[in-house]
């Protein structure tokens, strides 16, 4: 019976090309029309620690969410198997290295010795030794499902011969027993694979044939029984054309529609490889015909990537930024100046563990109030939040324009998850969000009043158009001339703060606020950011249980939409308000009682640094509106 959905978990060790076999899965079975979204979850290691990727695959929708247990859990070394032989579901597959069998944990010496002493307990449980052998055991006698032990040096060897390559070179296609493995428990054509690859591995046919071979070999030695276990309905998706993209890509591209003609950026995870990739691309065409170029600078340090950024702002071209906490630590002070001297400048804030280094490569959404007032001193700024790839492309759109138009900072929220996970979504349409820039001024002469008090928001001609103008860190005059009159204070002061009204005017109520659900719910969910998701599936599966409830997902925190917010949270019973973040504080929770005054009592919060999964979130609020918890902390995933 084919399903409509279908979880898979790819793993092996950082560097053995997880990764590369999870995007050409993603591209391949888009191409085919299914939904798919893949999680790549991995340690601050370049080389050898334990790396794996998280998919939902759907027949019928675009994935919002991740959950456990999966049909199949694909491993390529002893540490993949005994971390994740337990999350295969029943009736699913664990497909490994047969050469591990034998492994015990106690030569995997990758693995943290908090993971172990888990991977033990769950052992004991069992009565087992806890080797690969025994798991394998435990997987077809306890979880009711299938282990197919396959002889990866078998395969290598075989695909050796037929490619007439070293012993050495043909290590480099193993990850692609992954590939063969999977295609041939999904039931797909291992053609459509040939696609997946062609896109990686663009103008290379050499390597795509390589791979094909490795994949044949592989699907041949799964056996039969297994083959299709996880076969997938056809796809139904209403959508004439797709595209699959990580989270940072989808950014890099709305920058680059979206005008942005100078980048900067220090090398930080996960935020690089959003300016990679528009680095990438930075020769700009409309119709194969050049029409101009994207310069991306990488600073010596985060202070020099915003102020550079600053200085392209004040000469009249789009400029943005992108950086993670660290990185926005150290760009407070630029943050300020930039406040203070209304330049229209975006900041791409990719959270992740704190504080300090924190958890460098996982996932976190405890910079949120730290974004609302970071920098001394107060001026106006937008901060907005995404919930989706999807989301991400059009914020970033609006948050160009938000920047020029209102002449401040735009803080644009996302976080590793976002920035990491590689989804299927509509080819995007720029025609939604039309080009603002503002009162731009382009051509002038002689001097101007840059800070002109006739109107919160002045004429803003650009340095190089002709105009005579004057900046300063310290407090001035509509000239821009340093003033540390009293009156005058008073006036400066006024005229940039009189912008959060005007933006609160302004900018539509449903651009900065969405609820989900009907008048009839009788409990709410309140999020933010990559919750969405999360939120909204697992509410779905609670309906069929006979929970009705709602998600309110906030996107701008500044300006808040405080009367629209506080009209839904007044519908419901306080204590059936649960809020979900991935923080410690419920940050989300206190920015609404500070701007509200409605206090939330009932918190799921994540801060492991894994995301926040479907079923796990299912559970937690079933506990709080049953009255046995009133905070849950999630904790699931290694």
């Amino acid at each position: 019976m084919a399903l409509k959905e279908v979880h898979l978990l790819l793993g092996g060790p950082q560097g053995a090309g997880v990764e590369t076999s999870a995007s050409v899965l993603t591209a391949s079975l888009a191409g085919l029309g299914y939904g798919i979204m893949s999680d790549r979850e991995y340690y601050s290691n370049i080389v050898g620690r334990h790396s794996y990727v998280h998919f939902t695959i759907s027949a019928t929708s675009f994935p919002r969410s991740l959950t456990y247990p999966v049909e199949l859990v694909g491993a390529m070394d002893a540490e993949s198997v005994l971390t994740h032989f337990h999350e295969v579901a029943p009736g699913g597959v664990l497909v490994y290295d047969a050469g591990v069998d034998k492994t015990k944990i106690s030569q995997v010496i990758s693995m943290e010795p908090e993971v172990r002493e888990r991977v033990e307990a769950r052992f004991k449980e069992y009565g087992l030794e806890p080797t690969v052998g025994n798991a394998a055991k435990i997987v077809e006698e306890k979880l009711n499902a299938h282990s197919v032990p396959l002889d990866f040096r078998k395969i290598l060897d075989e695909a050796r011969q037929k490619l007439g390559v070293s012993s050495v070179e043909v290590q480099r296609y193993r990850n692609s027993i992954l590939l063969g493995a999977a295609a041939a428990v999904l039931g797909v054509d291992p053609e459509v694979i040939r696609d997946g690859l062609s896109v990686r591995f663009k103008g290379n046919q050499k390597i795509v044939n390589a791979n094909m071979v490795v994949i044949g070999l592989t699907m041949e030695s799964v056996p039969k029984d297994v083959r299709g276990l996880a076969k997938l309905d056809e796809p139904k998706l209403d959508v004439e054309e797709m595209i699959s993209a990580s989270g940072n890509d989808v950014i890099g591209m709305a920058k680059i529609v979206g005008g942005v003609r100078y980048q900067s950026y220090y090398p930080i995870t996960p935020a690089s490889d959003e300016s990679v990739f528009i680095e990438a691309h930075q020769a700009v065409s409309v119709d194969g015909k050049p029409v101009g170029s994207i310069v991306v600078f990488q600073t010596e340090d985060e202070l020099a990537a915003i102020n550079s950024a600053i200085g392209a702002a004040l000469t009249g071209v789009r400029a943005a930024t992108a950086t993670s906490g660290p990185g926005f630590s150290l760009m407070a002070e630029g943050l300020g100046w930039a406040g203070h001297n209304e330049v229209p400048l975006l900041i791409t804030f990719y959270q992740r563990g704190g504080p300090s280094t924190g958890q460098p490569t996982r996932g976190e959404q405890a910079d949120l109030l730290f974004s609302l007032f970071a920098s001394h001193g107060e001026f106006p700024r937008i901060v907005i939040a995404s919930g989706d790839i999807e989301e991400a492309f059009y914020d970033t759109l609006k948050a160009l324009n938000w920047a020029e138009r209102f002449q401040v900072p735009v803080i644009h929220l996302v976080d590793k998850y976002m920035a990491n996970v590689i989804s299927a979504m509509r080819m995007p349409d720029p025609s939604k969000v039309k080009v603002d820039r503002g009162k731009l001024i382009l051509k002038a002469s002689g001097p101007m009043k840059r800070f002109d008090l006739s109107d919160p928001i002045s004429p803003r001609p650009a340095i190089g158009s002709g105009a005579i103008t004057w900046y300063t860190g310290d407090e001035h005059n509509e000239w821009g001339h340093i003033s540390e009159d009293p009156i005058n204070r008073v006036k400066m002061y006024d005229k940039r703060m009189k912008k959060l009204e005007i933006m609160d005017q302004e900018i539509p109520v449903e651009e900065r606020a969405v609820y989900y659900g009907d008048d009839n719910a009788d409990f709410l969910l309140v999020g933010w950011g990559f919750v969405k998701g999360a939120a909204l599936d697992a509410l779905e599966e609670l309906k069929q249980e006979g929970y009705h409830g709602a998600y309110l997902h906030l996107k701008v925190f500044s300006p808040f939409p405080s009367k629209y917010v506080a009209d839904i949270l007044s519908k419901f019973d306080p204590k059936r308000v649960i809020d979900v973040e991935h923080n410690y504080l419920g940050q989300a929770a206190k920015v609404i009682e500070m701007n509200t005054g409605f206090e939330i009592s009932r918190f799921i919060l994540k801060y492991t640094g894994r995301p926040m999964y479907r079923m796990e979130l299912k559970e937690a609020v079933k506990r709080i509106l049953e009255g046995k918890s009133v905070r849950e902390v999630l904790t699931y995933g290694e």
